[in-house]
């Protein structure tokens, strides 16, 4: 499960629609344009569930030489050109540019523009590119059922006058959005099958898109439905967009079971850690941190919030947070300080988190993270999802509905003291066998830091091994509180450790979690 961030999720299978419908066979299949056919949500959740019934059948990648052979700085010379893109002609807020097939990317996926409720298939067309120095084959301008590899949608996000990218879907069923002055980051998944397990992990794929055309220019959000595919599940997905300060996704999935599976993953999202104030383990680099998360957030429902610093770890790490009931859970970039970063192109103190808040009762289940060595940035190597505690079997269906926020982390009035930051290192001296922890809590409205109040109570617990020398202080650069302890380990084992700030016995913190071995 190691990932390229370079080549971003490519190589994965993508199955077409019009393989599996006739109607839709057939219209791929003419030059002719298609008729429009009626198109809703409640339609497309048919033909998932019709999908589900039948054995999987995967489409055939393409075949054409100069699409295998395209490497990476080959297949960026392939762009959109911007005045083809969609809705362009009717001057919307929106427009829709389509990714190239090659390289990594060689499934197509099917287009389509929805009016009216009504669908109408968007063919190919070489001329919506431009090639740079590729020699692109003669018979390429005749083919314009060639097909997409996903799609881009821009939006005016920073400024009135300028088209900037709002979110992508590219590969599998991954997707990623920015809020406005971010780079982009964290990624989003549709659905996660069998991540870290022994049988091997699943990846679904969105095989087809309807893109909703918005009503006038002054549409504050924008509809995209999805089809996706996998031989476990087909699945029905709505992504209603709204862009802002922070990017909102309303999203509704309904997944059928064409098998039963073991480990279902939803709403995943995917990052990278290499090192930071935690964990420096790739100690040779200039740049004091390199991450695009430095945390996991959980809200149960029973009231506690939970940090999660991540780490790069030594060797592959599951950690699973079984949960009553969620309220939410995401991956976070908490740290936007440029001096703990230090890196002028990548921006990673400009890094979307992603939050991801469930409408409605998910029931009982767990949040897992999942953490994969890694010695590079280039790999994404942390994952984390919502598990139902209830397996989805053959035949049965599952409908869900969440918002996933991209932006700054939640934060706000109402909210408990939230973990700034956690500093972990050897005590000096020769034989010591100490490890010194330093985690600092500040009030996450930023405005009442610095506040006089009442001293809480740090209370600690650790799995095995013995805490020692815990000390609370006032953080006067921070206008928070710190917490020092020193731990004395049991041997090369897993420590679970955790850390939670009280005052007359009730929480005043989030509890700082966190796993350690020497």
């Amino acid at each position: 499960m190691r990932i390229s961030r370079r080549f971003w999720l490519g190589g994965c299978a993508v199955v077409a629609l019009a393989a599996q419908y006739p109607a839709l066979a057939q219209a791929a299949a003419h030059a002719a344009a298609p008729a429009a056919q009626k198109f809703s949500f409640d339609w497309l959740q048919d033909q998932a569930r019709a999908l589900a019934a039948r054995d999987y059948a995967p489409t055939r990648q393409a075949e054409q030489d100069w699409l295998l052979n395209l490497g990476y700085d080959a297949y960026r010379d392939i762009r959109f050109v911007r005045d083809k893109a969609l809705w362009s002609k009717q001057n919307l807020p929106f427009r829709t540019e389509f990714f190239h097939l090659g390289s990594l990317y060689l499934k197509p996926v099917q287009m389509y523009e929805v009016v009216a409720d009504k669908a109408q298939l968007i063919d190919y067309k070489p001329s919506y590119f431009s090639y740079g120095h590729l020699q692109v084959p003669p018979e390429v301008a005749e083919d314009s059922h060639l097909g997409y590899a996903g799609i881009r949608m821009l939006y005016p996000l920073n400024r009135a006058t300028q088209l900037d990218e709002l979110f992508v879907f590219l590969g599998a069923s991954y997707f990623r959005a920015l809020g406005k002055g971010q780079f982009y980051g964290l990624s989003a998944r549709g659905l996660a099958l069998d991540t870290a397990s022994a049988r091997g992990e699943e990846f679904p794929d969105f095989t087809s898109f309807w893109l909703e055309r918005p009503n006038s220019r002054r549409s504050k959000s924008v509809t995209v439905y999805a089809l996706l595919d996998s031989p476990s599940v087909a699945g029905a997905y709505r992504f209603v967009v709204t862009p802002g300060e922070n990017v909102t996704m309303e999203v509704s999935a309904r997944l059928y079971a064409r098998r039963d599976i073991s480990k279902l993953g939803i709403a995943p999202l995917t990052s990278m850690y290499a090192h930071g104030e935690n964990n420096n383990r790739l100690n040779q680099d200039f740049r004091p941190e390199v991450h695009d998360s430095d945390g996991l957030l959980i809200a149960n429902s029973n009231g506690e919030w939970l940090w999660r610093p991540t780490i790069n770890p030594l060797e592959l790490g599951v950690s699973t947070f079984s949960l009553p009931g969620l309220k939410g859970f995401g991956l976070l970039q908490r740290d936007r300080d440029f001096d703990n970063y230090q890196d002028i192109e990548a921006h990673y103190e400009a890094r979307p988190s992603a939050w991801v808040e469930p409408k409605g009762d998910w029931g009982p289940g767990a949040v897992q993270l999942v953490e994969i060595p890694t010695d590079s940035e280039i790999h994404d190597n942390i994952v984390a999802y919502w598990i139902p505690k209830e397996p989805l079997k053959q035949g049965q269906s599952l409908s869900l509905d969440y918002t996933l926020t991209w932006g700054t982390p939640p934060a706000g009035r109402g909210r408990p003291l939230q973990v700034a930051s956690s500093h972990v290192g050897l005590q000096n001296g020769v034989g010591n066998p100490l490890t010194k922890f330093v985690i600092d809590f500040v009030e996450p409205d930023a405005s009442r830091r610095g506040v006089a109040v009442t001293a809480p109570k740090p209370e600690l617990w650790s799995s095995i091994g013995e805490i020692m020398n815990p000390i609370l202080m006032p953080n006067p650069h921070s206008g928070g509180w710190r917490v020092v302890f020193d731990l004395k380990p049991d041997g090369n084992k897993i420590h679970e450790l955790r850390c939670v700030l009280r005052q007359n016995g009730k929480a005043v913190s989030e509890v700082w979690s966190y796993q350690w071995r020497i």
